[in-house]
């Protein structure tokens, strides 16, 4: 029970002191971190529950179950606080899909999520898909889910009350998952066949019919207020559930072994109390609800089992039978709080100077305009290859589908009517991420991250509210890997403090590496923002014939860098320079004039500025939309594929034009007139042309050529 509960995937003893520094608090914040999901309040009596989790160890061993349990684990994360799941994201990274193995990694991901969030009810609405060496052996499998409920109907995870039960609801207990935590979340991988493919036993297996079931159960034992508290049964499994509950609610509990339905015969007592089988909740009920508890799980034919008994000790005991021998007596919060609180050793990679100094201008440019038009066509790849999978539209709660900036929701709970009934009302999810960033600087990357998603939300005419973080690093202890973590947090801290963004959860996904190799720092940050009124025709990345082409924000070569960026990495192998300089100031006066602009409806297409730069985001706009542009002002390459934050496209229809240029003058956001769309290429005077058709081949074939599907 030690092993498992102070190992790091639960008890984070080698992040806890650093995640301290960032901030938790904000005028919305119902619930921040240390409960099951952050909550939010969003007004009209609506509140929005959001968590981000990894599953990156079980998916590399067992790619579909991995990932499948890891969509399953997220969406109870969720609905233990009363929420309804209605959202799901899945930032994903692998090894080059050029390699068998990389290709089977992803292609079993991909299905685990698709065959697990389709099956069991939850639209997949964005994501990221990511490809890089470093993740050859140790893929990231990240996943992001979003519920709303009604802010009477949130519960906690806690027990309470000498004599009240603790009913196991769900699934039977079985061997699948076994020291899930300590075996797979807390080692690193190696060429050694065997012993990886010994480890897939700790993988757990799901099944989405059982957590159907087990939601709509536990919604209605919470909207008829039948449960004091519940805890979902994720890492850790009874251990985890039993201790914490009783932790929090300063009690302690007695279990019974021998009351636990079993799906498999002779299973050890460290066997059932370990095990993370799936689909499984622990719920914390009076004595006198039993039966309506009961009747109500009967109803949408749910296991519900007492397995324990909340005393007033303190003390976590497990009971063969419940007059029968005691196998265990620990203090509950010796298992939860008091689990090593490491200060590890920290050190700046001695090589980090040497790559900050070898500058990208350095490279060989593209000699001519045609070699320009290639360098940009082979950065364009269609991420539906993995989209088209799931299915964004259960609920049709869905107003912006994958491939926009963010996805768009419709705001809504059951039971619970908006003040005045008139404005739909709306929340934008983003997810992102940026290794070869934070590769370079963990600190400064990290707040670009920040910023970009923050931008991302806006660009659906959002205000960013909250954050939740999933922070993939590699071992921990390699001195430089810590040192990389504790700057990701400070960058993390700074970025959100300046925006007002807080930090209502998160995990910590460590010892990712293979054969003695860490990944590069990846930061994921996932975004929520609300929008106040929800309208028609929110905009998307597109060109409108006849419309001006705006940039808004630092233009030039001194906005931009080829540091870190795709260009350089991708076209030229390269990963070395200074990233370009983030002015927090500007980027929260460029959220606001860019959610306000959406909101009004004064453009009529819009698209952030990343991965890429200025030229991947105009090809996006380009193909995502069938209209070209012709453009003038873009001095070259460097101005093209540099990446910088702070940078918005706008389509801007020509009678808003002149409006759209005193909102940026007002708010003190540079806006640059790059030219106006239509025609079925991308010109750029002076620098390249590159067509619609081929764009479009290269857009929609680049991933299916590698995976070998069409």
């Amino acid at each position: 029970m030690y092993a498992v509960m102070w190992s790091e995937h639960c008890s984070y003893k080698s992040s806890r002191r650093h995640l301290r520094r960032l901030p938790t608090q904000g005028p919305e914040v119902l619930v921040g971190p240390g409960e099951n999901a952050g909550v939010i309040d969003a007004g009209d009596g609506i509140a929005v529950a959001i968590r981000i989790e990894s599953h990156n160890h079980p998916s590399a061993i067992e790619p579909y179950q991995g990932a499948a349990t890891g969509v399953g684990g997220i969406i109870r994360d969720i609905f233990t606080m009363g929420a309804r799941p209605v959202a799901l994201m899945d930032p994903l990274r692998f090894g080059p899909p050029g390699d068998a193995r990389n290709r089977w990694v992803a292609t079993g991901v991909v299905s685990g999520i698709s065959g697990y969030g389709n099956a069991v009810g939850v639209p997949t609405v964005g994501g990221e898909l990511e490809f890089a060496s470093c993740y050859a052996g140790n893929p990231l499998v990240n996943v992001l889910c979003c519920g709303l409920l009604p802010k009477d109907r949130l519960v906690f995870g806690r027990a309470g009350g000498e004599g009240n039960l603790a009913v196991l609801l769900g699934s039977t207990t079985g061997r699948d998952g076994i020291g899930g935590v300590s075996v797979l979340a807390s080692a690193a991988f190696t060429d050694d066949v065997e012993a990886e493919a010994a480890k897939r036993p700790n993988v757990q297996v799901g099944d989405p019919y059982e957590e159907k079931r087990l939601i709509e159960a536990t919604l209605e034992l919470l909207d008829k207020h039948l449960v004091f508290g519940i805890q979902d049964l994720g890492g850790a499994g009874l251990t985890c559930a039993t201790s914490e509950t009783a932790s929090r609610g300063g009690v302690g509990m007695d279990v019974d072994v021998d009351a636990v339905p079993l799906r498999e015969p002779g299973m050890e007592p460290f066997e059932i109390m370990t095990s993370e089988s799936q689909e499984r909740m622990l719920a914390i009920v009076v004595p006198a609800d039993l039966d309506a508890v009961t009747e109500v799980c009967r109803r949408w034919e749910v296991r519900a089992t007492v397995v324990g008994k909340v005393t007033t000790t303190g003390r976590l005991r497990i009971l063969k039978g419940w007059d029968g021998d005691v196998l265990a007596d620990v203090p509950a919060a010796s298992l939860h709080e008091d689990a090593p609180n490491y200060d590890r050793p920290m050190r700046r990679p001695a090589w980090l100077d040497e790559r900050l100094a070898d500058d990208p201008a350095r490279l060989p440019p593209p000699t001519s305009p045609s070699e320009l038009a290639n360098d940009l066509a082979r950065l364009l790849a269609d991420p539906s290859w993995a989209f088209r999978q799931y299915d964004h539209q259960l609920f049709l709660n869905t107003v912006v589908a994958p491939g926009a900036d963010a996805a768009v929701l419709r705001l809504s709970a059951p039971g619970v009517r908006p003040s005045g009934g008139a404005d739909v009302r709306g929340m934008a999810l983003s997810t992102d991420g940026s290794p070869r960033w934070c590769a370079l600087d963990p600190r400064a990357g990290t707040r670009l991250v920040v910023a970009e998603s923050a931008l991302n939300v806006a660009c659906a005419g959002a205000r960013p509210v909250a954050l939740v973080n999933c922070l993939n690093f590699g071992n921990p202890e390699h001195p430089e890997v810590m040192w990389q973590l504790s700057e990701a947090i400070d960058g993390m801290a700074e970025a959100c403090t300046a925006l007002g963004i807080p930090v209502v959860g998160g995990n910590v996904s460590l010892y990712n590496e293979s054969n003695g190799t860490d990944i590069d720092p990846t930061p994921v940050v996932g975004m929520l923002g609300l929008i106040d009124r929800l309208r028609p025709g929110v905009p998307t990345p597109a060109f409108v014939p006849g419309s001006r082409v705006v940039l808004l924000g630092p233009n030039g070569s001194g906005a931009v860098s080829l540091a870190g960026s795709r260009w350089a990495a991708e076209r030229r192998g390269h990963l070395g320079g200074h990233l370009a300089a983030l002015d927090l100031a500007l980027h929260a006066r460029l959220l606001a004039l860019v959610a306000g602009l959406v909101d009004e409806r004064l453009v009529d297409g819009v698209h952030d500025i990343s991965d890429g730069g200025l030229g991947v985001a105009l090809a996006e706009m380009m193909v995502k939309s069938g209209t070209g542009c012709r453009l003038g002002g873009i001095a070259g390459y460097a101005e093209l594929f540099g990446e910088g934050p702070s940078r918005v496209l706008v389509s801007v229809p020509s009678v808003r034009f002149a409006t759209v240029r005193e909102r940026s003058s007002e708010a003190g956001v540079p806006a640059t007139d790059l030219g106006v769309g239509g025609g079925d290429a991308l010109v750029i005077d002076g620098l390249l042309e590159l067509g619609l058709a081929d764009a479009l081949s290269s857009w929609h074939e680049a991933l299916p050529a590698q995976f070998s599907v069409r």
